[in-house]
């Protein structure tokens, strides 16, 4: 933990991912410097607009092909970031992640129900296959929550695990089938399954944001339930925390915001394991700085891994998962060797 003030360093967080923005905005088939990033961008909001001067076709592809993805690739990367730091005090365990309890599998199932059946609608700036992957991932985690409940009482954290394990490979089995069955809708299935911000746009962004704002209101209001629930229920309950409602408010808040993200981006794994994990090691385990700190950290990851999928191999873009996934494996060995005893290893 950094004995550097708070106010500091999220500071240079901050600093650090409108850097990050910049550089990405630069990135591409024509590549524009940093000068002339922030000249575009100012040629189009209003009080800077008659104080700045870019050429057009810089502002039409700032504005119109690469803000929105850069933009919307930080609000999925500060959505996962949240709902793992989330989930991680919940069950008191750095190895959960955003996925824990079901979210993707029903996300997966939902996406694919859509492509086959070639759905052609459009929601709350979601489309029929965003719309479809938001709903999965809601409907998924409604049911593990419900499926946790043993008599009315609060479902227990072994239960909500126990529950979203055995739904997830339910749910992945299915998609399986499914791509078995329709195997001519099997490349676009695959391509989303990996996770990509290839063509994304503002819709996607405006689509997302509203749950991104709320899933970290209620974050915010729950910082110090999670807490308390560091010290455990039965120890919490004493305190007067009324658990049943806190953990509610706990998945409902980590939930939201993960669906968001996986309807607007697809399935991009380890971001929400990494981020809270790096943000808890330089600020601690207050969920008062952990929860912002991650949120910037997750961003500037999955920003940074954008970037690195549109260039490694241009003209060829890789999925964003890949590229998370191959950080974000070893990572995740690393954490269970170092957690081998806390986790009953020798």
């Amino acid at each position: 933990m950094s004995k550097l003030p708070f106010s500091l360093l999220i500071s240079g967080l901050l600093l650090l991912l409108l850097a990050v923005l910049v550089f990405s905005l630069g990135l591409g088939a024509v590549p524009i410097s940093p000068p002339e990033v922030l000249k575009a961008l100012g040629a189009r909001l209003p009080w800077l607009n008659r104080l700045v001067s870019a050429d057009s076709t810089t502002v039409t592809i700032i504005w119109d092909f690469r803000l929105a993805r850069a933009i919307l690739a930080a609000a999925v990367g500060a959505s996962l970031a949240v709902s793992g730091a989330a989930f991680q005090g919940l069950f008191r365990n750095p190895l959960a992640d955003p996925f824990v309890i079901g979210a993707s599998s029903g996300a997966a199932l939902g996406a694919t129900i859509a492509i086959i059946c070639k759905l052609d609608f459009s929601l709350g700036g979601f489309g029929p296959v965003q719309f479809a992957a938001f709903a999965g991932a809601v409907a998924a985690v409604a049911l593990v929550y419900l499926i946790s409940q043993t008599g009315g009482s609060a479902p227990p954290a072994v239960a909500l695990l126990l529950a979203g394990t055995a739904l997830s490979s339910l749910f992945a089995a299915a998609v399986s089938l499914l791509m078995a069955l329709f195997s001519q809708d099997l490349h676009r299935i695959f391509f989303w399954l990996l996770g990509s911000f290839s063509g994304k746009s503002w819709p996607h962004l405006l689509g997302m944001l509203p749950f991104l704002f709320l899933s970290c209101m209620l974050a915010g209001v729950l910082v110090r339930p999670l807490d308390i629930m560091a010290f455990g229920e039965e120890t919490a309950r004493g305190m007067g925390l009324a658990v049943r409602r806190a953990r509610f408010l706990i998945v409902v808040a980590a939930s939201l915001a993960t669906a968001a993200a996986v309807a607007s981006s697809g399935i991009i794994g380890f971001v929400g394991l990494l981020a809270p994990h790096a943000a808890r090691m330089i600020f601690g385990p207050t969920h008062r700085r952990l929860i912002p700190a991650s949120a910037l950290l997750g961003a500037i990851l999955l920003v940074a891994a954008d970037d690195l999928a549109r260039t490694i191999l241009a003209p060829v873009e890789l999925p964003v998962g890949v590229l998370t996934a191959l950080l974000g494996a070893p990572f995740f060995l690393y954490l269970l060797r170092v957690r081998q005893k806390s986790l009953g290893g020798d």
